[in-house]
């Protein structure tokens, strides 16, 4: 087991490289730089031409890309052109305020699915499953602008029973468990859309699943033993339903963290997501390079962690 992550673990280095090279490749190709994004009429040719020599945009690509690296390589990831702050500090001021819709959505939705699927595969072909089946691809179908602005519609404009959006209260400035409740008013919604979007796929995921092992000898040899179908379905089939999801727990990882780009944009929530998309608007290369490699980073290290609970789950995986 030692082995096997030490030499994944050395596998993630050339494979960042890869990706580094690959993402700066497809930045550099992008018309336009910081300068020409600012739009700004009155900006001279020799003032552009200076700005691009501070902001060492005026050297080869090539260049570019060995001095961003060897930097990063340093753990300079250096400054957000747009903010004016080094990019590890702007990604740890938003990053948080992802994660905690992200966190919330996740849990929600995996406990939803679990029993959602669950139920469809008990019950397959039922009425049950039928409308399970019905609102799964409804909320797969729908886009995620769509409900966000239903939501908002409803529950904001004509209820008012939550904010319209944005993180905090303006001007509140609450402390303690105020500050909570503040904070959670102004998350309802974008969670409940953020897991409204990902139940579905995973509730088809664990139908399909618990399909497969419901069909299985020893399930059989349970029931004959006498013991309650509820013991049978959440003790020996559920358990052995979900050593699969482990690949999908995964990749979850860099989601928690990469932030949800439209809803953020909707609800006006200060996530990493929104900051990111306005990162690519204004062609902020620094932050838009840094929080690619963080976020890919993050895909290969949940993965390497999903492949090792795997294998500690199921005796029968070998890591070699």
């Amino acid at each position: 087991m030692k082995q096997y992550i030490i030499r994944r673990l050395l596998q993630i280095i050339p494979t960042l490289i890869g990706i580094s090279i690959l993402v700066f490749a497809i930045s550099a190709l992008v018309p336009g730089d910081y300068i020409t994004a600012q739009n700004n009429p009155n900006m001279s040719a020799e003032r552009a031409a200076q700005l691009r020599a501070i902001y060492g945009l005026d050297k080869p690509p090539v260049e570019r890309y060995f001095t961003w690296a060897g930097n990063m390589l340093q753990g300079n990831f250096g400054d957000s052109l747009q903010h004016k702050q080094p990019v590890t500090t702007v990604i740890g001021n938003y990053v948080w305020n992802s994660f905690i819709i992200a966190f919330f959505s996740l849990m929600l939705s995996w406990i939803i699915a679990i029993f959602a699927g669950v139920l469809s595969a008990k019950f397959q072909y039922s009425f049950l499953d039928k409308m399970i089946t019905l609102i799964v691809f409804l909320c797969m179908s729908l886009p995620s602008f769509f409900l966000g602005l239903l939501l908002i519609k409803i529950f904001a404009l004509d209820l008012g029973w939550f904010p319209v959006g944005g993180m905090t209260t303006a001007g509140l400035g609450a402390t303690g468990w105020a500050y909570f409740v503040d904070v959670a008013k102004h998350g309802f919604l974008p969670i409940v859309v953020l897991t409204m979007l990902s139940t579905g796929s995973l509730t088809r995921y664990f139908r399909t699943s618990m399909l497969e092992v419901i069909r299985q000898d020893y399930i059989r040899t349970a029931r004959a033993k006498g013991l309650k179908e509820r013991t049978v379905i959440f003790k020996h089939a559920l358990r052995n339903a979900l050593l699969p999801a482990i690949t999908l727990m995964g990749f979850e990882l860099p989601a928690l963290f990469g932030g949800a780009i439209i809803l953020e944009k909707i609800f006006i929530w200060p996530g990493v997501g929104q900051v990111y998309l306005e990162s690519i608007t204004m062609r902020d290369y620094p932050f838009m390079l840094g929080f690619t490699l963080f976020t890919a980073a993050l895909t290969l290290v949940g993965n390497l962690i999903s492949d090792v609970l795997y294998g500690m789950a199921d005796p029968r995986i070998r890591l070699k």
